[in-house]
């Protein structure tokens, strides 16, 4: 039996009570009522009721699980229950990041008759250029903030593994923006930047006198960051001693400060990133295991520019904003071109650095080839740093390719350690070019990750 679209006006009269935008759907996607805060935050001066939502939200012309999207209400149909899920949206700011939470009302009959949704912008990501934020809208950015938006308004700790140079303190940023904790401090520790030797006196803190050169009581930055989120950024990088003495922090919640007998009350929630494997790391003993799994509640890898198809073109729009804020620059064609063949292994970091470099090589409005550095336009390392042998897994290869693909690992491995000569004279002992000994050291994870 079709059930009776039309929906009590104390429902309607509800939706105007919240401070959230929210909007009333019936089964067949259409629009029956939005309140106030709606168009408030995310209507352009036009009515929306009587438009079906994925018109109005995408520009759809059909519903978004016949387009390739997620769709809650499809979603919420079949299963009966609240959904939530994470939307690219139209908004009168342009394309804005929005959690959507969907929640189905069932009419006298016990049908599911209406739907109540509520939408609240990521403020911290846009699927176009913006002059802050993250930037992007391939599905594997866009799976990384679905994830980012389920973990942040908790207080479960956060590790944020990829490499370097893909952003992970903007990300921690995120979580933290996006948390309860956002009025209260964001507080970053570059662990690989600490000595032993002041670790545990720069994150507890010391009272005058605990050590030559203590003149007076300093706070830590476990203390700094009270009320907010501890940042700890190259968490692999923590000496073992002081691993021990971080485990002690989130297992009881408790600190010391150097040289204090009096304990302390930590009031932080953690977010942890590497680009090391720490799983090795704890085989090697080089690593914690206990503190891996207290750090590792909710584990987001985030992906390589190189994995985020369609993202490096808005990317570009957005950080040529940034490099040259007075200056409308954009790319040639050939350029473009260029950079889209390129690995980047420095990844949004790298990509930045060649664009404030071209922006500055460049005297007009458009950057052509001739302006990009050397390195992207014949992507062949220096000698110095072609035999750094990384300590990194090799790449995940499906079936019986696997033991192949580690044998040509192996010998590859002996042959760059047995070799004393240029990078010129192994690619002409192996019979193959300069260039294609780069590709097979790089596809076998043989070359050595220096970024920062």
């Amino acid at each position: 039996m079709q059930p009776d679209s039309r929906p009590l006006p104390e429902l309607v009269s509800f939706l105007e009570t919240l401070a959230e935008p929210h909007i009333l759907c019936d089964r067949d996607y259409r629009i029956i009522a939005a309140n106030a805060a709606y168009r408030s935050a995310l209507g352009d001066g036009r009515s929306v009721v009587g438009r079906a939502c994925y018109d109005v939200s995408h520009h759809y012309s059909v519903p978004c699980d016949r387009a390739g999207e997620s769709c809650p209400l499809a979603r919420s149909l079949q299963s009966g229950q609240r959904e939530r899920v994470l939307h690219l949206h139209h908004t009168p700011r342009g394309e804005e990041y929005v959690n959507i939470e969907l929640s189905p009302i069932r009419d006298a009959s016990g049908e599911i008759a209406w739907f109540i949704e509520k939408m609240e912008p990521m403020q911290v990501a846009r699927g176009a250029t913006e002059h802050q934020g993250m930037i992007g809208r391939s599905p594997a950015f866009q799976h990384m903030l679905e994830l980012i938006s389920r973990v942040a308004p908790s207080d479960a700790s956060v590790l944020l593994q990829g490499e370097s140079g893909t952003g992970k303190e903007l990300l921690a940023a995120a979580v933290h923006e996006a948390s309860r904790r956002a009025e209260g401090p964001f507080v970053v520790v570059d662990c690989s930047g600490l000595p032993e030797t002041l670790f545990e006196s720069e994150v507890f803190g010391h009272e005058r006198g605990a050590f030559t050169g203590a003149t007076a009581r300093k706070p830590g930055l476990v203390e700094a960051a009270s009320g907010g989120t501890l940042f700890l950024d190259e968490v692999g990088d923590i000496p073992l001693g002081m691993q021990v003495k971080l485990l002690r922090l989130l297992e009881t919640g408790t600190y010391r400060r150097v040289g204090s007998t009096e304990l302390r009350r930590a009031d932080i929630r953690l977010v942890s990133a590497t680009h090391r494997p720490l799983k090795r790391m704890i085989a090697e003993g080089s690593f914690r295991q206990d503190l891996y799994f207290r750090i590792n509640t909710f584990p987001i890898r985030v992906p390589a520019l190189r994995e985020r198809e369609g993202d490096l073109a808005p990317l570009i729009e957005a950080l040529l904003e940034r490099v040259a804020p007075q200056r409308r620059l954009s790319l040639s064609p050939a350029a473009m071109r260029v950079l889209c063949d390129y690995p980047f292994p420095g990844n949004v970091r790298e990509l930045r650095n060649v664009l404030e470099r071209a922006s500055l090589m460049c005297d007009g409005d458009i950057i052509g080839p001739e302006h990009l550095p050397e390195e992207v336009l014949d992507p062949v390392p220096d000698e110095d740093d072609m035999f750094g042998v990384a300590a990194i897994p090799s790449p995940t290869v499906q079936g019986a390719s696997v033991d192949l693909d580690e044998i040509q690992r192996q010998a590859m491995l002996r042959a760059v350690r047995g070799h004393r000569g240029s990078r010129r004279e192994l690619a002409q002992k192996l019979g193959i070019s300069e260039r294609t000994l780069y590709r097979r050291l790089r596809e076998l994870g043989l070359l050595e990750d220096r970024g920062g």
